[in-house]
């Protein structure tokens, strides 16, 4: 466990100095983008074994409060992985938790501005108008749902790794992207589970 955690420390401080501008277009500059984390997968441990989902990792994504953000296929990935980012709404990020585990932090981030005609085109542009009681709603490729309350929106530093980790006796989901207009810091938007079903 600490090794997957110094990992994921590491790797998320390398992400503000390779990725590209949070908006995603060339116009935007060559700014470090804030709205992408890396991080390694953990070994598959005998533990892991009973929490392992469906095969396919495949997420999908509503928020109502975000217009763009309907029924969005989420891949899981590493935060490098630009073409996904660019492709998709957002990524579940690579080695943090999914839904059906315990104590999960299911990681999504997305471009802020995107890439013009692409999925990603202003996908997280709306991400302020989500508030705390709202919901946000994963389906896994078995069609389980899981409803998550908002009880988190705050704006962290690049730095501020704590948002990627797990919360004890918590299953949340986070979302993630840059603000506005400098891409400085992340917005974050946390929501707990409180249903699932299939």
């Amino acid at each position: 466990m600490r090794l997957r955690k110094l990992l994921l420390i590491v790797a998320v401080l390398m992400m503000t100095v390779v990725l590209a501008a949070c908006g995603g277009s060339e116009d935007q500059g060559s700014a470090p983008s804030e709205d992408d984390v890396q991080a390694p997968t953990a070994p598959a441990t005998s533990e892991d074994q009973d929490t392992q989902g469906p095969a396919d990792k495949t997420l999908k994504v509503t928020v109502p409060a975000m217009e763009r953000i309907q029924n969005s296929p989420v891949p899981t990935t590493a935060g490098d992985d630009e073409d996904a980012l660019r492709d998709y709404v957002g990524i579940h990020l690579e080695g943090t938790g999914f839904p059906w585990e315990d104590e999960a932090n299911v990681y999504i981030a997305g471009h802020r501005l995107g890439y013009p005609g692409t999925d990603s085109f202003l996908a997280f542009y709306d991400i302020d108008a989500v508030q705390v009681g709202d919901q946000v709603t994963l389906s896994d490729a078995d069609g389980k749902q899981y409803t998550y309350e908002v009880f988190n929106v705050l704006t962290v530093a690049p730095t501020d790794l704590y948002v990627t980790e797990p919360i004890q006796g918590r299953n949340v989901v986070t979302l993630q992207t840059c603000t506005l207009p400098d891409y400085t810091n992340r917005v974050i938007v946390q929501g707990e589970l409180m249903d699932s079903q299939a």
